[in-house]
């Protein structure tokens, strides 16, 4: 019960007043009725990240690993086989650099990735797959696929792209900018 964030504990209950204690009662009842898109994303994020993790189980990594290789494996074909920098992984992951840092030291301590400094600019470092972790993250992608046929087949393809779509549009710019109310800017 202790652990449970809508239970509150006996001791704060006795040291509240009763109309304390009806309007906290009802100030929780409020928020758990109202229909939170943050909470509904970040359950139905774990469940398929867990169901993902359990299907790439044989090949040794998370999804989130095998997300982060195949995004520098995929930001490195979209120009022109220039790796990316640890700025353009994490704002495309939409995460901080210290985050993707975190992310990436597992993998450069595998030896499936390495830094090494930006030619132009000695303090950015960029990421490249090694050939082990090119060869891994093949391998991987035949178990990913195995589990996203899964989650369409289960969700219906029409859904699930629906959900993708939904996914990108919030983890992108232009909802960042909507939310805040921003006017659009030229980057």
């Amino acid at each position: 019960m202790l652990n449970d964030p809508y239970v509150m504990p006996k001791s704060l209950k006795k040291a509240a007043s009763p109309t304390e204690t009806n309007k906290a009662a009802a100030d929780l009842s409020a928020f758990l009725a109202i229909a939170c898109t943050n909470t509904a994303v970040r359950r139905a994020g774990r469940r398929l990240g867990s169901l993902y993790d359990e299907a790439l189980a044989p090949v040794g990594l998370k999804a989130t690993q095998i997300g982060l290789l195949a995004e520098i494996e995929r930001l490195a074909a979209a120009n022109e086989g220039q790796v990316p920098t640890l700025q353009d992984l994490a704002t495309k992951l939409a995460l901080q650099i210290s985050a993707v840092t975190h992310a990436l030291r597992p993998l450069i301590r595998d030896g499936l990735v390495e830094l090494f400094p930006d030619a132009s600019d000695k303090r950015a470092k960029r990421a490249r797959l090694t050939t082990e972790g090119t060869d891994l993250l093949h391998r991987a992608l035949t178990h990913w696929a195995v589990a996203n046929a899964q989650v369409d087949r289960v969700l219906g393809s029409e859904a699930a792209a629906a959900l993708r779509a939904v996914s990108d549009y919030v983890s992108s710019d232009e909802f960042l900018i909507a939310f805040k109310g921003e006017e659009r800017t030229t980057r």
